[in-house]
């Protein structure tokens, strides 16, 4: 019988649930990756990496005019995103 692996952002909570993350920093985690997701027309991360990050960066800098500390604020996510994965 197969099981069915949960889905990334699924992996995400349930790994920050188990480091005991408060709530509105795994909500926070979980919109910045969602935004990422969709701004790469729902691109598996696995398959992005530094540029795809930056260029993220760049579009909520120019298009969506956020300041200089919400884009820090994104590439901590990003960073953290990565170690949530289950795996690596």
């Amino acid at each position: 019988m197969d099981t069915v692996k949960p889905k990334l952002l699924d992996q995400m909570k349930n790994v920050m649930r188990s480091k005991h993350y408060s709530f509105q920093t795994e909500k926070s985690y979980l919109q910045w990756a969602r935004r990422y997701i969709y701004f790469h027309n729902k691109r598996h991360p696995d398959e992005m990496g530094a540029l795809d990050i930056q260029r993220f960066l760049s579009f909520l800098a120019v298009e969506q005019n956020v300041s200089a500390s919400t884009q820090n604020q994104v590439r901590l996510h990003s960073r953290a995103a990565t170690k949530l994965r289950p795996g690596l």
